[in-house]
């Protein structure tokens, strides 16, 4: 089961027993007022959520949600608004709750380092798995106009925002719409990913299945437990590793 379901499932499953709590501390003369129910609902969410093993940060969100919806409910936003938002956040993220990778923008330092990884011959192939606005590839294009330089995005609105970003600046970086496992890696010279801890024991048997000799998968930030990283570079001093493979 996905983690964000698990997480939805204990969140209704708290809510008997917060009904529990408040009907005994109301028996007992001790009614609550509505922030203190929403807080006992964030608590025993959160604690179902530590006793079925989800990862450590969803307790804090599981806490807070029920004191967030509380609080939204007294601003008395428009109907229209949360929907709204509800529609930019799904275009945003589309599938995260499946896929456990969130939106990770790479800086400045790291679009360098990574274009220093790159073999000095015309005609590599270069992909960014889960590309986001598209920083990466286009200036990877833009440093190297010898390469093939394209990203690949699920979610809607940073596909879109990432290939537009090309055609207005007249960039030969190119961009996909879709999951990267309908890719074959390969085709490719050197995979980029900066994905999600969830994500790498995936990638890795991917790569290790499809990618040729000669090619290189980088990670930033994320390694794979399964295979220490041939290589290690760190694009600014005390921060995150980009993590190589050499195949």
């Amino acid at each position: 089961m996905k983690p964000a379901v698990a997480a939805l499932l204990l969140q209704l499953a708290a809510i008997p027993l917060m009904l529990a709590a408040v009907w005994l501390l109301a028996t007992a003369g001790m009614p609550m007022s509505y922030p203190a129910v929403a807080l006992v609902q964030g608590l025993f969410a959160a604690a179902l959520s530590w006793w079925r093993g989800l990862a450590g940060w969803w307790r804090p969100i599981q806490l807070l949600f029920p004191l967030a919806l509380y609080g939204a409910a007294q601003l008395a936003i428009p109907p229209l608004a949360f929907l709204a938002a509800f529609l930019f956040l799904l275009l945003l993220y589309w599938s995260t709750y499946r896929t456990q990778v969130p939106y990770y923008p790479s800086g400045r330092a790291v679009r360098a380092a990574l274009a220093g990884l790159l073999p000095q011959r015309p005609g590599l192939r270069v992909i960014d798995i889960g590309s986001g606005l598209g920083g990466l590839v286009l200036d990877l294009a833009r440093r190297r106009p010898d390469i093939a330089a394209s990203g690949i995005e699920l979610a809607p609105l940073p596909w879109l925002l990432s290939s537009l970003r090309a055609r207005l600046s007249g960039s030969r970086a190119r961009f996909l719409r879709g999951d990267y496992d309908s890719l074959d890696f390969g085709a490719y010279d050197l995979v980029f990913a900066y994905l999600s801890p969830a994500a790498m024991p995936a990638l890795w048997r991917k790569a290790a299945r499809e990618m040729r000799p000669g090619s290189l998968l980088v990670s930033y930030e994320f390694i794979i437990d399964d295979r220490p990283p041939d290589r290690t570079v760190y694009p600014t001093e005390g921060g995150p590793a980009l993590h190589i493979w050499h195949f």
